[in-house]
């Protein structure tokens, strides 16, 4: 199963991509975390339906100094797993 987030809210600057690669990467799901341009925090994770949920939640909780203030999901195609490898943070470096 694949899934896309969007986080709205105070989820720059504060640590917030970290904190969701720490999570996934514990939850052995596959995928990215990476900021936009416009402020939010976009998401794609790919494992099972559990562990995905379990993201969902963490990702509505938000890491210490965010505001999460929403959190927007669709699936996607189960075809998009192919291509994702070990969670990581895109445009971090």
């Amino acid at each position: 199963m694949v899934r896309h987030y969007l986080v709205k809210g105070r989820v720059q600057g504060v640590g917030f991509r970290w904190f969701v690669h720490r999570e996934a990467a514990a939850l052995d799901l596959r995928g990215w975390v990476r900021n936009t341009e416009d402020g939010h925090v976009e998401v794609v994770a790919a494992g099972p339906p559990q562990a995905l949920a379990d993201l969902a939640a963490v990702l509505r909780k938000g890491s210490r100094g965010s505001r999460v203030d929403a959190v927007l999901s669709h699936d996607l195609d189960d075809k998009e797993a192919e291509s994702l490898g070990a969670f990581q943070i895109e445009g971090a470096w």
